[in-house]
């Protein structure tokens, strides 16, 4: 069996070492140009909760588990809210995740290490600056995949793994429409050693944080590595480039939501000084002292639930096809360990591959109608693709 992938996102890499460690032919192709660990801007950090957490344990060979889990950062299993009291920034209220809402318990893990990490060992099944243009289903039922670079490939299956612009999505869904909901948000890191002295890490610990504060919202969440990324990397993943942990620190992730006339130019820390130029002077200083190349903008769209579509050897996981706010990373890496799952049972001759692809499909879908019930609201991520 031979399969592509089509994008080297968290769920697309996840997927390729599942696939790749069950001894399946595996390449991905990724439409940006070969960029080390960081990909498109995405974020800083994500929480990595219990579906994240097995989808790694079940696709990554051990050494490259053992370096997520000793470099995740400290438990988060209750959401603080911060308010002034008397010209201070204070805790107003606390809730704990009790498995009720969307929201589960889980650890912080950097995003651009994650990334660096799961590419760690594929080596030349990944193959950068390779966009998808087209595809089709051929008689014999494999399917030729065509790339903006003049290459073609041809695989049993082909997953869409590429994002809420999902390419795979456009023409194999072409009435599954993003919709841009006129919202948007400014993220950004800022090193904890800059906020030194001003209480707040000691205030808010391990938690994430909503600051509610004179009539604006800014979300905070720190991550303090359980181990220094690079003494990690030095135990149990020495291939992984010294450069890509050399410099990681631990952080404060901060967002502010706005719109997208107010985002700016991504990258720029101008449009976030303008939205905290009225708060407490220590959030002010969270974006002051903020890291540049880390402070992205993104619009926010969303993708209507999608009716059952057959099923066949084209199929997709994560935003490109199910988008849910704040848990995209692990509802991704969920969908690559069952897809996983499915294509060993094709390869091991215990399952057409048809009604492999099938069962797994139905299973996402039914993950996007729970969350939907939970959430209460339509899917929305931030629009990168």
């Amino acid at each position: 069996m031979r399969v592509i992938v089509v994008g080297a996102g968290i769920g697309g890499l996840t997927l390729a070492q599942g696939l790749h460690r069950a001894g399946i032919d595996v390449v991905v192709h990724e439409r940006d140009e070969r960029d080390g660990p960081q990909g498109r801007p995405q974020g800083v950090s994500l929480h990595l909760d219990d579906r994240g957490a097995a989808a790694l344990r079940g696709c990554l060979p051990p050494d490259h588990l053992a370096m997520v889990e000793a470099t995740a950062g400290g438990l988060r299993d209750r959401t603080l809210f911060l308010s002034e009291v008397e010209g201070e920034l204070a805790v107003v209220r606390a809730r704990q995740v009790d498995g009720t809402g969307p929201t589960r318990a889980g650890r912080p893990v950097d995003r651009r290490l994650l990334r660096a990490v799961l590419l760690s060992g594929l080596g030349e099944r990944v193959r950068f600056g390779a966009g998808l243009t087209r595809f089709e289903q051929l008689a014999d039922g494999a399917v030729r995949a065509w790339f903006a670079d003049g290459a073609s490939d041809t695989a049993d299956v082909l997953v869409g793994a590429d994002g809420i612009g999902s390419a795979v999505r456009r023409q194999h869904l072409p009435h599954a429409q993003v919709v841009d909901t006129g919202t948007g948000m400014l993220i950004g890191a800022t090193p904890l050693r800059a906020l030194a002295g001003s209480g707040l890490v000691e205030l808010i610990g391990d938690s994430p944080t909503q600051a509610l504060v004179r009539g604006s919202v800014m979300v905070l969440a720190a991550l303090r590595f359980g181990r220094p990324p690079l003494a990690a990397r030095d135990r149990w993943l020495p291939t992984l480039p010294a450069s890509h942990v050399a410099d990681v620190e631990d952080y404060l992730m901060w967002s502010l939501p706005t719109t997208p006339r107010r985002l700016g130019p991504s990258g720029s820390l101008v449009a976030a000084r303008e939205l905290v130029a009225h708060l407490h002077p220590t959030l002010r200083l969270i974006v002051d002292e903020a890291r540049a190349d880390a402070t992205v903008a993104l619009r926010v769209g969303m993708i209507p639930p999608v009716p059952p579509w057959p099923a066949g050897p084209v199929t997709m996981l994560g935003d490109a096809v199910h988008a849910v706010p704040g848990f995209g990373a692990n509802m991704a890496m969920q969908d690559a360990l069952r897809l996983r799952d499915a294509l060993v049972r094709v390869a091991r001759g215990e399952q057409e591959l048809v009604a492999a692809i099938g069962g797994y499909e139905d299973a996402m879908r039914r993950d996007t109608l729970a969350f939907d019930a939970l959430d209460g609201d339509a899917p929305r991520v931030p629009v990168t693709r």
